[in-house]
């Protein structure tokens, strides 16, 4: 391991230090009045109604041309804030396209792939079998947040499918996962869903290697222990695994390791999704102890991962979402977890024995107060903000340490995914996708300080 990496590891720096250092804050300032941002004021705009004090400014659109000649893509996800040259911020941000979704959304490449010839060659793309390329992939956007503007956006991982969230590691770099096991053949030339690894220093497109140690499953999202180097990853399958990979090397991933899922030790097999008389019957604030099972034939090439992992005992999660470290945990999401199928934040705790333990953080009873969690990250003064994946208007809904709940933002329409949402990494601007129209935003304020 280089030295760069070696102290990313240590000391927990990076992009995401700023959400390690708030979760810290947030055990010795749990007992303070809890923060209340007040009701959220309507936009005259109609992009964005937020709490007084806050405004937030439209950075990138979906269609906008971009500075390699190509055209940002629709359906932006998941996505990550990572310190850039001269003050700037980078941002690695996921589209979540395939073929039906880019001809409706719009794609880096434009009406019949016009753009694609002669501004991108065919070896930047992981999948140029078929007809055509795959259209998911990231895009980079390298922003001047004192002066408010993008200074550059770029294609940085082409030809991937249905990049849909990931994470940022320790190291600077952003792991992007497709929700896709799309097989070879037809209008394939690779396997699909795995995760793919992109340096947010990069200029252009990464190199479009598959991380095929860490499984081919419906990948969701990543999230990095900074003192180990493991990696937790999330499927969104209703009945999902929740998986950690232990690299041989920490912070150089493609050189392998190990995948595991997580067991509860006191129930083998056990449903964490709350859905009826077979489940375990978890309970918000009730911590289970686990351990991990090392799985076999990871590559998955009948997408079975899952039903093996749960033969052998692994537990079974409703649709695993986002995942954010933070101080010394990882929190993540299931999307349609609950008894009303309308959503639950699990925290998970690494104990020194290399297992750890799972909670039930949070579980919604009402989809008028918390719907359908999925992208989260962990804000600079402690709290989670969750962003909502539902039918009706989405929200971004703050989780407090002690488990209750506040809005902070919301798109007042209906339709509309927010995805996204992670802080600039001196925690003064906090960025959001809302994936139809296909806007990326930037939203400042008076944010507290860790």
């Amino acid at each position: 391991m280089d030295a760069s990496r070696r102290q990313f590891l240590i000391h927990s720096g990076g992009s995401v230090a700023a959400a390690f250092i708030g979760l810290r804050m947030a055990s010795a300032t749990a007992a303070a009045a809890p923060l209340d941002f007040g009701v959220l004021l309507p936009d005259p705009n109609g992009v964005l109604d937020l709490p007084a004090g806050f405004s937030y400014r439209v950075i990138s659109r979906s269609g906008d041309a971009m500075s390699d000649g190509l055209l940002v893509p629709g359906m932006a996800d998941g996505m990550a804030a990572f310190k850039g040259l001269d003050g700037n911020v980078v941002l690695v941000r996921n589209h979540e396209l395939d073929a039906r979704r880019g001809r409706k959304y719009g794609t880096a490449f434009g009406e019949d792939n016009a753009r694609l010839g002669s501004k991108l060659p065919l070896t930047a793309l992981y999948d140029a079998g078929g007809d055509a390329p795959s259209l998911g992939g990231t895009t980079t956007v390298v922003y001047n947040p004192v002066e408010q503007r993008v200074e550059q956006q770029y294609l940085s991982l082409a030809g991937t499918e249905r990049n849909c969230a990931g994470g940022p590691t320790p190291w600077g770099s952003w792991l992007s996962c497709e929700e896709n096991t799309d097989r070879a053949g037809g209008d394939h030339g690779q396997d699909h869903g795995y995760v793919f690894e992109v340096p947010s220093a990069r200029q252009g497109p990464a190199d479009p290697i598959p991380l095929k140690a860490m499984g081919r499953f419906n990948h969701e999202a990543a999230a990095v222990d900074p003192r180990s180097g493991i990696v937790y990853l999330t499927e969104d399958k209703a009945d999902g695994l929740f998986y950690r990979f232990v690299p041989k090397q920490p912070g150089r991933l493609a050189e392998g390791g190990t995948l595991q899922a997580l067991v509860l030790r006191d129930a083998r097999g056990g449903d964490t999704r709350n859905w009826g008389r077979k489940s375990t019957g978890l309970k918000p604030g009730e911590k289970w102890p686990v351990r991990w099972l090392t799985l076999s034939d990871v590559e998955s090439p009948d997408d079975d991962l899952r039903s093996r992992g749960q033969a052998a005992g692994a537990a079974i999660f409703a649709r695993g979402e986002g995942l954010w470290w933070g101080r010394d945990e990882a929190y993540f999401t299931c999307t349609v977890g609950g008894a009303k199928q309308v959503g639950q934040v699990f925290r998970y705790r690494p104990t020194r024995n290399g297992d750890g333990t799972l909670e039930l953080f949070v579980e919604s009873d009402d989809k008028d107060v918390f719907a359908n969690a999925d992208n989260l990250t962990v804000a600079p003064w402690g709290d989670l903000l969750v962003c909502e994946d539902t039918t009706r208007t989405c929200r971004l809904v703050g989780v407090r340490p002690d488990g209750s709940l506040y809005r902070f933002a919301a798109y007042p329409h209906r339709g509309s995914e927010l995805a996204g949402v992670c802080f600039a990494p001196d925690g003064r601007t906090l960025f959001l996708n809302v994936q139809k129209p296909g806007l990326t935003l930037a939203i400042s304020g008076p944010f507290p300080r860790a």
